[in-house]
């Protein structure tokens, strides 16, 4: 005999059995799928999933993938959003070291570490309400803004040479400040803290273009005095010098002058050695060419002296005469050289 097939069977059944057992598989199916919905969650990237058993953390899940946990109201799951986010603090008016005041707005930029205890610390600090969390990292913020700008100068923030603005530096400093904080409190990690702007009150402003102004003029004082200072210095040497060369000139001068002297001196001893009566003469002659211009007119008796050379004492006549016949002679004798 052959046994029926499950079609035949199925044929066989009556229409109320064939839906009893269509509903049955029906709801078999929805009430896998509605076990599997209870009893499963999707992680996603980026994203983390405390599960909670009657509101406690029980275990996080920060891998993504499919995880599993005990239907509610066992267990309960709170996702958490650990991307990277950022919040400003606003203009907060804040003191420098040298007393000014100065509006810095700088902002945090920061995250939720993966590892399980940074993450329940988070939910039991802010009840996993990132606005609320970003609220206090802006208190946090401005306090550490007081604090790390009482360390530096006005200068170190605002200056026409680079190399002397610190914004980095003040940066590093807001960051080891805060980042331990909301680390301890909050359970959140800072990533990085920057300056968005940096102002200055109109009443700060004044003052420190009035400051600015002033050091200007004292480096302009400065380098005045430090140019006249080397001018006179260069005058001072220019006049040194002149001295020492007028004064040389005027010794070398004075010692030719002496030497001529000395040389004339020699001359007029040995004119007067070989004739007394001529080097008289002379030297009257010289004296009377020193007195007397080419138009100038004087009448005086030929007996006065010097005049008296042109009558000339007791032979003086003879000496003129035998030296103008000396010359005579020598001239003579070079003429006569020359015709032969």
């Amino acid at each position: 005999m052959t046994s029926p097939s499950p079609t035949q069977d199925d044929a066989s059944l009556p229409p109320s059995r064939r839906g009893l057992a269509g509903r049955v598989a029906l709801a078999g199916v929805v009430l896998s799928a509605a076990i599997l919905a209870a009893t499963s969650f999707t992680v996603a990237t980026g994203k983390a999933v405390v599960v909670t058993r009657f509101g406690a953390p029980v275990r996080v899940q920060a891998v993504p993938g499919l995880a599993w946990k005990l239907p509610a109201p066992l267990e309960m799951t709170q996702t958490v959003d650990m991307q990277t986010r950022t919040t400003s603090g606003g203009l907060q008016d804040v003191g420098t070291r040298d007393g000014l005041r100065i509006l810095v707005q700088a902002f945090v930029a920061w995250s939720i570490p993966d590892d399980p205890e940074h993450i329940r610390h988070f939910l039991r600090a802010t009840g996993n309400d990132p606005d609320g969390a970003a609220r206090q990292l802006r208190s946090l913020l401005g306090s550490a803004l007081q604090i790390v700008a009482s360390d530096f100068a006005l200068r170190d923030l605002i200056n026409t040479t680079p190399e002397k603005v610190k914004i980095a530096t003040f940066e590093d400093h807001l960051l080891t400040l805060l980042r331990p904080q909301a680390e301890s409190i909050y359970g959140i990690r800072i990533e990085q803290v920057g300056l968005e702007r940096l102002s200055l009150p109109a009443e700060t402003l004044a003052a420190t273009v009035a400051r600015m102004r002033a050091e200007r003029e004292t480096v302009a004082a400065a380098r005045t005095a430090e140019g006249l200072r080397k001018a006179a210095a260069i005058k001072a040497d220019a006049e040194r010098d002149s001295r020492i060369t007028v004064a040389t000139a005027r010794a070398e001068a004075a010692s030719t002058e002496a030497k001529a002297h000395e040389e004339a001196a020699t001359i007029y001893a040995q004119s007067y050695s070989k004739d007394p009566d001529l080097y008289a003469t002379l030297r009257t002659l010289d004296t009377l060419n020193a007195i007397a211009g080419q138009n100038m007119r004087l009448v005086m008796r030929t007996d006065t002296a010097p005049f008296s050379v042109l009558d000339g004492p007791k032979g003086t006549g003879q000496s003129i005469a035998r030296a103008i016949g000396q010359m005579g002679n020598s001239d003579s004798t070079a003429l006569a050289a020359e015709r032969h």
